[in-house]
């Protein structure tokens, strides 16, 4: 299992390792790509870095239970629930280069729905870690699985990857499609069909 951030800092310490900061690792990783890391275009771009890379992952620091705590609602309907078109932006953890679209997200309703925008929060919060495509969409869906309970549901993702588009095989207009269908979604075709109708991915 992972030791969490927090834990591996503070055995660096006891250790009597120096602890480095983002800023300062990012100003030497520029003057090993051959830059001056003091010239007045870089100067700060260390520290701007850090500040934004701790945005990048911020996902890291929330959980679920918290982002959805009173957010939940025990109402009589029974009937799919849509939240589509949910940009976000993510890091690619075998890069560290974005990988950005859009995450379709649908439930069929037990006992309980949820608010609208924190099912757009969900997402951000997985999107906001160092992510694999796949990993992100099964996280979604069963984070939604386990805090309401629904009877089935959908996520889908499209992404473009910066880490394919921009090296490797260079394909601009690429495009990664994922999907995680839970309960009803994965049990009944009709279901199924219906969301994918509903976010424009009609089956032939």
């Amino acid at each position: 299992m992972t030791k969490p951030m927090e834990e591996i800092l503070l055995n660096d310490i006891k250790d009597g390792a120096k602890v480095e900061s983002v800023a300062s690792l990012v100003r030497k990783m520029i003057a090993l790509i051959g830059e001056d890391p003091e010239r007045e275009g870089l100067k700060k771009t260390p520290e701007r870095y850090e500040k934004a890379l701790k945005f990048l992952t911020s996902g890291y620091h929330q959980n679920a239970d918290h982002l959805l705590n009173g957010a939940t609602f025990s109402v009589c309907y029974d009937e799919m629930v849509v939240v589509k078109d949910i940009e976000f932006f993510s890091l690619c953890e075998h890069h560290l280069l974005p990988f950005f679209g859009k995450a379709h997200v649908a439930y069929l309703p037990s006992k309980k729905v949820i608010g609208l925008s924190k099912v757009a929060r969900l997402v951000n919060m997985y999107a906001r870690r160092l992510q694999i495509q796949e990993r992100m969409t099964s996280q979604i869906a069963h984070a939604l699985e386990e805090k309401i309970a629904p009877q089935g549901v959908g996520v889908i993702i499209e992404a473009r990857h910066l880490c394919m588009q921009m090296r490797g095989v260079e394909k601009q207009h690429g495009q990664a499609v994922t999907s995680a269908m839970l309960g009803a979604f994965r049990e009944n075709k009709q279901t199924r069909d219906e969301f994918l109708a509903l976010v424009g991915k009609k089956q032939s």
